[in-house]
């Protein structure tokens, strides 16, 4: 059970016109979404801020951003953001080898030298205490520039207050993110936990 209810996606007029944007990218509200509107303001600034952050701006790719987020979350132990994250993912075209060997970046043939720096850089800055160390940023600045490491770093970011929020509040996991969740996650223990 949560520590708070979600309140009903009709609460907050500027919440509900503004989560729309959800409904692209994981096809439904989500309940952290609908629990933040218990003070609108903060729903309101977490989706403008979402929507900057996931912003295309140039080569890190919207599949890229959702694996930087799920690999920040599988970091944190957010269970509810690692469901999230793959089903958005899914859902912005990471290619299938990719969702189906998430947990295997660093080895597995189906991610290049690039997303392997973007992903070492992801569970680097996620981690407490921060590990983003020289041979981080060496690797990085191999492959992006600065503008492109402040878009990862904004979507690490992000989730780090996300994978806060949802721990915490024990936020309920929807129908859609436990199918994506189990689908890509299942086989490596991954489970609802907390998210019931």
């Amino acid at each position: 059970m949560p520590l708070v209810n979600p309140l009903s996606s009709e609460h907050d007029k500027e919440t509900q016109k503004l989560a729309e944007f959800f409904n692209e990218t994981l096809g439904f509200c989500p309940n952290s979404v609908l629990t933040m509107q218990h003070r609108p303001a903060i729903s309101t600034a977490f989706i403008n801020l979402n929507k900057a952050v996931m912003a295309n701006e140039g080569r890190v790719t919207s599949a890229l951003k959702r694996m930087i987020a799920w690999v920040s979350s599988n970091a944190t132990g957010c269970r509810y953001c690692q469901a999230h994250a793959i089903r958005a993912a899914e859902r912005y075209g990471a290619e299938q080898e990719q969702l189906d060997n998430i947990w295997e970046y660093r080895t597995h043939p189906a991610f290049n030298e690039a997303e392997r720096a973007a992903l070492d850089f992801s569970l680097a800055a996620s981690q407490v205490p921060n590990a983003v160390d020289n041979k981080i940023k060496k690797k990085l600045y191999e492959h992006w520039n600065e503008g492109e490491i402040v878009e990862m770093l904004g979507v690490i970011s992000l989730f780090g207050y996300l994978n806060r929020w949802n721990d915490s509040m024990g936020t309920t996991l929807e129908e859609d993110a436990i199918k994506s969740g189990t689908q890509y996650l299942g086989k490596y223990g991954w489970e609802k936990g907390k998210h019931q």
